[in-house]
């Protein structure tokens, strides 16, 4: 293992892993340099978004007179999910020309508008489809083929998997996503990342009253479009609502906190931790609210089928109740920030849509933020 292999973590040092998105790629690399050399291939090199090269064994090859047929296996180094260890299948067989990608056995396909990919493809995703396609232009540059390639991948024990996860909920059906954006798995335990939350809040808050957080990217993406707001001086709290609330406490530092619909909608429920692992209520709570706000219960059972919140509020719009839905989440929102805190500091909150833009600010939003903007004077 190289240095790259791991990382320290308050102090531990820890396994890095790699995705499925990398097995794809690396089984697709190895079962193509195998079907033009006709010779097996017993591990592969494979070059990651992250910038870190990997050397994995390639396992159950199968040379065909038409295809070879081989599998990585997934590690998710310390940091195990349930697709650890599972066997990560491509076969590449030749055609006439183009890189054509598609999903066997236990890679779902799907089903519903909104994910990463368009509907009736298979749930292989964007990064993903670009490594597998970067893997194979290595192979076949270093050799006199000028064809195409037809690969599949495929994750025997998919289907079982997928039972664990979110998909068939979300519109993937048949088996898992072939998932990563870095290629890499890091190991963060969520000790370590509130940890890091709260290191940051401490740099942060030095001559600072009130702090903007943000839960990630969305969010500081958002805070730019706020006049006289830094989204550079923006703590990222990831998941962990609830616990940056409760060191705010600790240190006596108000609160902005900046995010998505699709994040904070759970905290108008008292859901604190917002990782889907946790829970996902978006829907039902969408739903509750719009009934409250009058909706009508085809409208209530439409929002219930959607699978993001921007196309819940499209629903929503249809009866141009996006104002008075958003004003019952804001008031919920802040509601369940207060009672976090116990009103030993201030809290607010400014929510929006990708889509549809600010759906609302609880009632000190607007003082708060120009506190901030007299602290970055």
């Amino acid at each position: 293992m190289t240095d790259e292999s791991y990382v320290f973590v308050n102090n531990k040092k820890l396994k890095r892993g790699h995705t499925t998105g990398t097995c794809a790629a690396a089984a697709t690399k190895a079962a193509t340099e195998a079907l033009l050399s006709g010779r097996p291939v017993g591990s592969v090199k494979i070059h990651t978004p992250k910038g870190i090269t990997l050397d994995l064994p390639v396992e159950d090859m199968t040379i065909a007179d038409d295809y070879v047929s081989c599998a990585v296996r997934k590690d998710g180094g310390d940091d195990i999910d349930a697709t650890h260890g599972t066997l990560v299948y491509s076969k590449v067989s030749k055609c006439e020309s183009g890189i054509n990608i598609d999903g066997g056995v236990g890679v779902g396909r799907v089903t519903r508008k909104g994910l990463d990919q368009p509907v009736g493809n298979a749930a292989i995703n964007r990064v993903p489809r670009s490594m597998i396609k970067e893997a194979v232009e290595d192979v076949r540059f270093g050799s006199d083929y000028k064809g195409g390639f037809d690969i599949t991948i495929s994750v025997p024990e998919g289907m079982e998997i997928a039972k664990k996860t979110f998909n068939p909920r979300l519109g993937i059906e048949g088996g898992i996503s072939i998932l990563g954006t870095s290629g890499i798995v890091e190991p963060m335990s969520e000790t370590a990342l509130i940890n890091t939350i709260k290191v940051e809040m401490n740099m942060r808050s030095q001559g600072n009253k009130v702090l903007l957080v943000v839960p990630g990217n969305y969010g500081k993406e958002f805070s730019q479009s706020l006049p006289g707001i830094d989204p550079e001086k923006a703590v990222k709290c990831s998941n962990f609502v609830g616990e940056m609330l409760d060191y705010a406490c600790e240190i006596n530092r108000d609160i902005v906190l900046v995010a998505n619909l699709g994040k904070i909608v759970k905290v108008a429920a008292g859901i604190m931790n917002t990782h889907s692992r946790n829970a996902d209520a978006r829907m039902e709570i969408l739903a509750a609210n719009a009934a409250m706000a009058g909706a009508s219960m085809t409208t209530v059972q439409r929002i219930m089928g959607c699978i993001s919140t921007d196309d819940a509020l499209d629903v929503i719009n249809e009866e141009n109740l996006i104002d008075d839905v958003s004003k019952l989440l804001v008031e919920k929102i802040e509601f369940y920030m207060n009672h976090r805190t116990g009103g030993s500091i201030r809290t607010a909150a400014v929510v929006f849509s990708s889509v549809y833009g600010l759906l609302g600010k609880t009632s000190l939003a607007d003082a708060m933020l120009d506190e901030i903007r007299g602290e970055d004077l």
